[in-house]
């Protein structure tokens, strides 16, 4: 288990799901690199409407541009998030959870209301909802309040290991009338 995320209880019936960060980084690097050459087209675009025409040099520019940006970019936001990526662990006496960047929050099973999960692939989030704002208790540590929407926490689990799917069964198996 992550030591810096110590689960109450005994940590043989403990499930604990993370974010590699490998795969934020590479996930990251994509999607910032495909806004990246949406705007860089997008400029080259608006500049030739304007009559310049890129030369030898400014292609080699753009080119280079292609691959630096996304590139530092992912790097200083991944540094930035280095300990900061969104965890959950699932274990008899509830479920404790972070979404990146934010403080953690535990709730007993008896706590919780509802999971539910919302939108999919790598932006899939997880929704939990308390019976009650007694039932919540913010766990201390770096980070910014908890994220949430109205009542429900939300945790973004599209690339944590194991997957969805997994995290999924295991709320299932811990509440099966719940999920």
């Amino acid at each position: 288990m992550d030591p810096e995320h110590p689960v109450i209880g005994p940590t043989e019936d403990t499930a604990g799901f993370f974010q590699p960060r490998g795969q934020v980084f590479v996930t990251m690097l994509w999607v910032i690199a495909i806004a990246w050459a949406v705007c860089r087209g997008l400029w080259i675009l608006i500049a030739a409407a304007f009559g310049s025409r890129p030369g030898a040099d400014d292609i080699a520019t753009i080119a280079e541009s292609l691959i630096l940006v996304p590139t530092v970019t992912a790097s200083v936001i991944i540094l930035v998030a280095w300990n900061r990526l969104g965890w959950l662990h699932s274990s008899m006496h509830g479920l404790e959870f972070a979404a990146t960047g934010r403080r953690g929050v535990a709730i007993p099973w008896s706590g919780v209301a509802a999971v539910a999960l919302r939108h999919r692939g790598v932006f899939t989030e997880l929704v939990v909802t308390p019976t009650g704002p007694g039932a919540v208790t913010e766990l201390p540590g770096p980070g910014r309040q908890p994220r949430r929407r109205g009542d429900s926490y939300l945790v973004d689990i599209g690339l944590m290991s194991p997957g969805p799917r997994t995290l999924l069964a295991e709320l299932h198996r811990r509440m099966p009338s719940k999920v």
